[in-house]
């Protein structure tokens, strides 16, 4: 098993969860458990919606925590975003209308 390096305990393995992504205002954020990663490129179609191609309030697939501080989102339809944990924070960002 590997070692975290910043710890030097035992590394968790990578966890894939079922996940339906919020996107209705774009893809911003996600709430992992009670943890809120924002995605490192947030994505939109300039008008606060997903982009073209996306569903639309959110989208089904899956997500991958890499770490307590990384997680990737994955679906079907070949969508990628890659997320960072927001340390202490209570609340999404941004409320969506």
């Amino acid at each position: 098993m590997d070692e975290d390096l910043n710890t030097g305990r035992a590394a968790s393995p990578a966890r894939t969860i079922l996940f339906d992504l919020y996107t209705h205002c774009g893809i911003e954020e996600a709430r992992i458990g009670s943890t809120y990663f924002e995605a490192e490129t947030p994505l939109s179609d300039g008008s606060g919606n997903p982009p073209e191609g996306w569903g639309n309030p959110t989208q089904h697939g899956t997500m991958t925590l890499k770490s307590e501080t990384e997680a990737v989102f994955t679906d079907d339809a070949g969508h990628e975003v890659k997320f960072r944990a927001r340390p202490g924070a209570k609340a999404p960002q941004h409320m969506c209308a």
